[in-house]
Formats: C-alpha cells, sequence, structure tokens
C-alpha cells in the first residue's frame, strides 16, 4: 500500500493538483506531496476545516492553538516556495466537488490515514474524485510501516501484545527512511495562484482562534508552540544530548518535574508536524555505535507502542468503546457525574491528582505516568468510572490527543485491554512524592497550597487547622476534602475488577451462555478468539 493510485486520468500529463493536508503538517517526508509535485503544472495544497471537529469531538483552545501554530508554520514554508496554503471550510465531500471544478483539478493527493472516520471520509472524496474524473494518489507517511501489513503477517489479525508486535515489524525489516523536504528546483514548473488582493484568495486565509470561536481571555502562555520548524528544532535539541538519548527509559523518567523530563515530542507526531520515520531514522543515528537502551522503555520503544496501538484500532472493532469491543472487559462502571466533574476540573481533593489535571488543562500536556496515576484514579483506582469519559476529556485537552493511541491507553490503564495486573494501583499521594517529595509541582499548578509544609502538601486535610490557618488554605472551605478514601475504595475496586475479569473468563468458556444485562453494560461478549477469526478492518 505505499504507492496508492486509484487513477482515472491520464499519465504523463501536467496535473492541476491538490495536496489535502490533514494530519502530515509537514514538507520532509511527505511521498504524497511529492507525488503531487511530479508532473504537476499546478498546485493547491488545502486543508479543510471539516465540521466534524466542533459537532463530533470536543477539541479544546490549547489544541486549536497549536493546530494555528502549525498551519501558519505550514504557509510560511510553503510560501518559500513560491506557493501557499488554502484553508477551506465545510463538509469534504462538499467542498471537493466544487474545488475540482473551480480549480479544473487532475490529480488529488493526501496522507493515509488509519481513523475510522477517516477511512469512511476518503472512501467518499475519492468516489467523488473518480466521478470528476480525478487521479487519486495516497502514501503511507503518519506511521512507521503500513498497518496492514503488519496485520496481514499476523495472520489477519491485530497482535495483541507488544512482544508479538515487535516480532512482526522484526521480519519487515526496519522502518523506511525518510525523504527530503520538496526544495525550489522540485517546484520550479509548478503554479499556484498566490495573488493576496482578491476576495477570492483571502477568504482561503487561516482563521484566528477568535475566527473559530474561541474564547482567548484566560488563555497562558504556549509551552509548545505548533509547526514543523519547531518539531525540527526539538528534535535536533534532544539529538545533541547523545548520553540522555542512550540512557533514555520511560519508567524512569520523572511524572511530576517542573520543567518535562521526555521530548514533548508527541504532539507534533500527532499533528504530523513531525515525521515518525525522521524520528526513528534520527534515533537510530544517534544510538549507532554506542551502548543504549532497549524497547519498550527506549525512545525507539516508545515509537513501537505508537504503531503497536495504531495496529490494534485497525485491527479491533469499536476500538474507541467498551461495548463490542472483542478484548475489552466489559465492567459494570458506574455513572457518576459529581465524580467526573472534580476529577475533570481538578476538585478531588487529592493535591498530585489536582496538579496533574490543571497542568493538562493549563498546556494541554502531562507526563505519561502523570496520566497513569490521574487515569487509575477515575477508573479502576477510586472513582469507578468508564475509560471512556476519561477518553474523551483527554481527547478535549491533550495537544497529543491520538484517537488511537488515547483508546489504547485507557484501555490499558483501567485494565481493561493490554494490561491485566488491576491489582496494582497507584497511590494519589505516595505514587507523587516519589519524585518529588518536597511538592514543588504541586505548589506551581495549585499555588493555593504553596504555604503548606511538605510533611502536609500531598495530605493537606491531615495538616492541623493551625498549619491551615497559616498556609493561608482550610481544606473543605479553600480547598475540597478527598472525594474518596483511597485505602478503602481502591480495595473495594479491587474486588470488583476481580468479579469482572471472573465473568470474562466464565464468557470466554461458555460463549453461548446469556447472563443478566444491566443498563449500560454489554454482557454478552464472544471470546477474543473467537471475534479476531472475523476480519472487520473497516473500524
Amino acid at each position: 500500500m505505499s504507492a496508492i493510485d486509484v487513477s482515472t486520468g491520464s499519465q504523463g500529463m501536467a496535473h492541476t493538483c491538490i495536496h489535502w493536508f490533514r494530519k502530515g503538517l509537514r514538507l520532509h517526508d511527505n511521498p504524497a506531496l511529492m507525488a503531487a509535485l511530479r508532473d504537476c503544472k499546478e498546485l493547491y495544497p488545502v486543508f479543510i476545516l471539516d465540521p466534524y471537529l466542533h459537532n463530533n469531538t470536543c477539541v479544546g483552545i490549547n489544541r486549536w492553538r497549536f493546530l494555528v501554530g502549525a498551519l501558519i508554520d505550514l504557509d510560511c514554508s510553503l510560501r518559500k516556495l513560491n506557493s501557499r496554503l488554502f484553508v477551506v471550510r465545510g463538509k469534504p465531500e462538499e467542498v471537493f466537488p466544487k474545488l475540482f471544478d473551480k480549480w479544473k483539478v487532475t490529480k488529488l493527493t493526501y496522507e493515509y490515514d488509519t481513523e475510522p472516520y477517516s477511512l469512511s471520509r476518503d472512501k467518499t472524496v475519492t468516489t467523488l474524485a473518480k466521478e470528476h474524473g480525478v487521479e487519486v494518489i495516497y502514501k503511507i507517511s503518519h506511521t512507521l510501516y503500513d498497518i496492514d501489513r503488519i496485520i496481514e503477517e499476523n495472520n489477519g489479525k491485530a497482535p495483541l501484545t507488544y512482544n508479538r508486535m515487535r516480532a512482526i515489524v522484526k521480519t519487515l525489516g526496519p522502518p523506511k527512511r525518510p525523504i527530503p523536504a520538496p526544495i525550489m528546483e522540485d517546484t520550479k514548473d509548478v503554479k499556484t495562484p498566490c495573488s493576496e488582493n482578491s476576495e477570492e484568495m483571502k477568504k482561503y486565509g487561516i482563521p484566528t482562534l477568535e475566527e473559530l470561536g474561541q474564547d482567548t481571555a484566560a488563555l497562558g502562555q504556549e509551552q509548545f508552540p505548533g509547526g514543523e520548524q519547531e518539531a525540527l528544532r526539538r528534535l535536533d535539541e534532544h539529538m545533541q544530548r547523545t548520553g540522555w538519548v542512550c540512557g533514555f527509559e520511560k519508567p524512569q523518567t520523572s511524572p511530576n518535574s517542573l520543567s518535562p523530563s521526555t521530548t514533548v515530542l508527541s504532539p507534533y507526531v500527532t499533528f504530523g508536524c513531525l515525521s515518525a520515520r525522521t524520528f526513528w531514522w534520527r534515533l537510530t543515528d544517534v544510538y549507532q555505535g554506542k551502548k543504549h537502551s532497549d524497547p519498550p522503555v527506549s525512545l525507539h520503544g516508545q515509537l513501537l507502542w505508537r504503531e503497536f496501538f495504531y495496529t490494534a484500532s485497525v485491527g479491533i472493532p469499536n476500538f474507541d468503546k467498551m461495548e463490542g469491543n472483542p478484548v475489552c472487559t466489559q465492567v459494570d462502571w458506574d455513572t457518576n457525574p459529581d465524580y467526573l466533574a472534580s476529577w475533570r476540573e481538578a476538585r478531588t481533593g487529592f493535591p498530585f491528582i489536582d496538579a496533574v489535571m490543571t497542568q493538562l488543562r493549563q498546556e494541554g500536556w502531562i507526563h505519561h505516568l502523570a496520566r497513569h496515576a490521574v487515569a487509575c484514579f477515575l477508573t479502576r483506582g477510586d472513582m469507578w468510572i468508564s475509560w471512556e469519559e476519561g477518553q474523551k476529556v483527554f481527547e478535549e485537552l491533550l495537544l497529543d490527543g491520538d484517537w488511537a493511541l488515547n483508546a489504547g491507553n485507557w484501555q490499558w490503564l483501567s485494565a481493561s485491554a493490554f494490561f491485566h495486573q488491576f491489582f496494582r494501583v497507584y497511590s494519589p499521594v505516595a505514587f507523587g512524592k516519589k519524585t518529588d517529595k518536597n511538592g514543588d509541582y504541586i505548589k506551581k499548578y495549585l499555588p493555593l497550597l504553596k504555604k503548606f509544609p511538605a510533611q502536609y502538601i500531598y495530605e493537606p486535610w491531615k495538616a492541623p487547622r493551625s498549619i491551615q490557618q497559616a498556609a493561608g488554605c482550610i481544606v473543605g472551605q479553600d480547598y475540597p476534602h478527598p472525594i474518596v478514601q483511597h485505602e478503602v475504595i481502591s480495595k473495594k475496586n479491587i474486588q470488583r475488577m476481580k468479579l469482572a475479569y471472573a465473568k470474562r473468563a466464565d464468557l470466554a468458556e461458555s460463549p453461548n451462555k446469556s447472563p443478566s444485562k444491566k443498563q449500560g453494560v454489554k454482557r454478552k461478549a464472544p471470546s477474543v478468539i473467537d471475534m479476531m477469526k472475523k476480519k472487520d478492518r473497516k473500524k
């Protein structure tokens, strides 16, 4: 699938081409863009502001700001090639027929996307292109490998363990090397209508946050500006730290350091400002001839985790849901809007949890282990709320909110799939103390608590009244009491998970058994083996 051509047009002719930017918001390692430039006389680089983003997903202001920054950066890079970015508003299936006719388009190129909505959308657009006599070419460059090929190599099923995934990709060899960004030589015979004087051209400009309906009044300083140039700058900066790169082990990094203890390149890979293959091969160059850490904990290992969850999302039906998901344990989660709101709005009464959720809302990024802690707290650890609810909040607030990774990690952290040691529960008090005894991270994100001595900053409710008064923060008035009694509820929830696992095992042994249904819970669940025999790539 590395060179897909579903053309109806003729070869060798000078094309008028639309390159459709979606996630691959970059010029480097963009084979679909290079395909657009071949035999091209006119190029229209297009980004579509799809109302689906507004209507079907909740996108937070930090994600919008990152996207706008990435589009501005992309437009700037295109202008250096005597081109520009055309931002079009509307549904792709409604936009493209108009653009095909208006610009007399003969070729459409784009980067392959494996998400269910994207596959459905692209199928519709491809059909429309055929009807208009437009050649369609799409290329794989958002992932390290062809995801469908990985599934084929695993007998038509998604590998359900990381080790199995690694074994398969070893047989495929290393990822393809990235290709360079186009230069003026590649575009010397290609024109793009770039006049800024006409109203026609102005309507294709990049919108501001205000024009996108965002309230910027309370927007904080941007920690991670969007765009390809910033992505490459950060990559260069990290690759110069050869000792750190070679010794990197994800579990040894800190979830609550005052500055990130990891690369924070994930948002740039998610939006396609940085190619995963470029990241991979830059790491390979650094590793060359040196002793280094290995997957799953190394930086190469992190990219393979990404590949693992992408593959799972393609091969497993209903991957972002509990019901109808054959690998997901069916758990009778509680529905508790008050608990959910307290978690989302950093009002749980556990300072470490609330500090993490505050950082998430303010900056759009939190350390992977901090994600572990707050996800466990919401689900199997303390609140017993469905991982699907947490998935929605992360989708809204995380700069690196990625459909496949978000769904996969929430299933993992809730011990619903992939990870099954549900008896290992993160303490909302002790876990943060391991790497930040003084609570400096809490003081940064919850300044209300900054005057509490280290002895009490993780458990302010234990501080004597006099210390609370001296700190200027009375628990129960200025800061909430703990929403749950962790020591008690976590033990109870372990027992609840035991029951869910026992029920799953019982169903696996007797797939035709019909247990009593409870509202909101899909009880009839065939075994993983039975379900995975049924190949379903569409979802």
